[in-house]
């Protein structure tokens, strides 16, 4: 196409524009570069493949395969059994009992016609499906599940059988991960998602975000708050799909399979948060004297704040509110203290992310880590809040205060909240106590927390684990910012390490070490979630990370 502006696709035929071409890519001859450009193409076409293929549409070449006489039980018992295990079933013979167990049920019967039929043309494509999976017979009784949830809705059973493409999909992503399989079997509504593997693979950006849920709330009533609850979930739920998909194929690495989690809750936030204050707004009115913001922000903790969102994490978090001490009201008919209202705007912002709805939970909320914990205001003021965290503070309040930052809410607010975060952690301590204090939280901790045995490492909380490198970091922070501001201008772990190593106060083989060791940590975190398991794993595990982990430990908070 380059070689004088021709619009074309074919390669050249003649040998003096096949040599060109080959001299250009930096080949010696036509022949080398050819086989080289086949390299690229076979693998090309592997991937094409492996997203796009149909593989329940192929039939064996042999005519034994008949997975259709087997669901149909119109043949005997011994035939099916071959024939299922000829389909690649190591299981056969318990399979062929869960299928006659299904095909005799009283929920298959009880099904409509149409739905009936179509569950008949599905099953034998979905058998021969997951029979073609990596793990053929975890696959086919998760699916089996799933087509169990959603049988009595036929229009998802229509889905699969008219969309070969998405019962490919969702064969692939239900043998690579047991939470997707459980995860659409939740909210089966997500099947539509399969249908397009360009969008499922590809998860959007944060302004692409934004913009989709602009999209689906456009001409949604603000008074039809069901509808909206419903909607933020359902476009919560799709991107998770998406993210997890995309994690699966090894289409985004792990410190992105973050990012985008995190991306979502944000956006999820900011307009969960608009929708409570137009609840609010049209009942009271707005704050008198509140200008174009609205006094109101939103501050992410621990994995939010870290930008280190998992599958199915919580939010931590805290509100604050600009009226300090204010005696002014809204300036609506039924008015009310402006500490009345930022208190009832958090209630219904809390009500709109943690209400079941027939959509499912937004988010799992978690508000323990505002000042006086459970005991204390839902809503705080910015000077209160200032007072509690200078005055009255615990030391793991100030270590969870090292990844908080604003996340929704009035840019103004975040900001100040931002001073304050810089003043309380950048005031100089005694950093004998401070290490102490560090190391009797983490032995409680430990003992409170840690499930590990003898032949079991708890990946969080074990010696060598995650939080021992969280907790070097906040030591770090909290030791070391009074003469390094720049290690408060982040709130993640990684960006922190490289912080502690820019500034010189940890050596950069044990900033590169921890730092690798913990996005391994995260990511083995990210897989187990993905198959539903615990952070609990062999011993043997992970040995040589743990060894490094309590060495740098030892050497950077108890001086060994």
């Amino acid at each position: 196409q380059a070689y004088e502006d021709r619009q074309t696709h074919l390669l050249p035929e003649d040998a003096s524009s096949r040599f060109r071409l080959a001299y250009s890519m930096g080949f010696n001859d036509w022949e080398s570069f050819q086989a080289q450009l086949n390299l690229h193409r076979q693998r090309i076409q592997r991937h094409f493949e492996q997203v796009f293929e149909a593989p329940q549409t192929e039939q064996a070449d042999d005519g034994t395969a008949d997975l259709t006489g087997v669901w149909y039980g119109t043949l005997d018992d011994s035939t099916s059994i071959r024939v299922l295990a000829e389909a690649g079933f190591e299981e056969a013979d318990g399979l062929w009992k869960k299928l006659s167990e299904i095909r005799q049920s009283r929920s298959y019967h009880a099904l409509s016609r149409q739905g009936r039929e179509r569950l008949d043309r599905l099953l034998p494509l979905l058998l021969g499906a997951s029979g073609q999976a990596d793990q053929p017979d975890e696959t086919v009784l998760r699916l089996l599940d799933l087509i169990a949830q959603i049988a009595r809705r036929s229009v998802y059973l229509a889905l699969l059988v008219e969309n070969p493409l998405a019962l490919s999909q969702l064969v692939r992503l239900s043998s690579a991960s047991s939470w997707i399989s459980h995860f659409l079997k939740q909210y089966p509504l997500l099947l539509d998602e399969l249908l397009d593997p360009r969008s499922l693979y590809a998860p959007p950006d944060k302004a692409e975000l934004t913009a989709e849920l602009g999209r689906r709330l456009a001409g949604i009533s603000q008074e039809d708050q069901e509808l909206t609850m419903d909607i933020l979930r359902q476009f919560k739920h799709a991107n998770v799909l998406r993210v997890a998909a995309a994690d699966i194929v090894g289409a985004l690495p792990l410190m992105k399979v973050s990012d985008h989690l995190t991306w979502i809750a944000e956006t999820v936030l900011y307009e969960a948060l608009e929708q409570a204050w137009q609840h609010l707004t049209r009942r009271h009115g707005r704050p008198q004297n509140s200008g174009e913001g609205n006094g109101f922000a939103i501050i992410g903790y621990g994995k939010l704040g870290g930008i280190e969102l998992g599958y199915g994490s919580d939010l931590d978090l805290v509100f604050l509110h600009g009226a300090d001490g204010s005696s002014e009201t809204t300036d609506g008919e039924a008015t009310l203290a402006l500490p009345v209202f930022f208190a009832r705007l958090g209630q219904r912002l809390i009500h709109l992310l943690t209400a079941y709805t027939p959509a499912g939970l937004l988010y799992e909320v978690d508000m323990r880590l505002r000042p006086d914990g459970a005991s204390g205001m839902l809503v705080s003021s910015l000077s209160a809040y200032e007072a509690y965290q200078r005055e009255k503070a615990w030391l793991w309040e100030h270590q969870a205060l090292v990844r908080a930052r604003p996340v929704a809410g009035d840019p103004e607010i975040g900001e100040r909240f931002e001073v304050i975060r810089r003043a309380v952690l950048g005031q100089a301590r005694d950093e004998a106590e401070l290490r102490q204090g560090i190391i009797n939280m983490r032995k409680r901790m430990r003992q409170e927390l840690d499930r590990s045995t003898k032949d079991q490492f708890d990946l969080k909380q074990s010696p060598g684990g995650i939080v021992d490198i969280e907790f070097m970091v906040q030591f770090g922070v909290l030791a070391y910012a009074h003469t390094h501001p720049a290690l408060l201008d982040y709130s993640d772990n990684i960006r922190l390490l490289a912080g502690l190593g820019d500034a010189g106060l940890m050596n950069q083989k044990d900033v590169d070490d921890l730092s690798d060791v913990y996005r391994e940590y995260r990511c083995e975190v990210h897989r187990r979630a993905l198959q539903e398991q615990e952070g609990i794993i062999e011993v043997s595990c992970f040995a040589e990370e743990r060894r490094l982990v309590k060495t740098i430990w030892q050497r950077w908070l108890e001086g060994k």
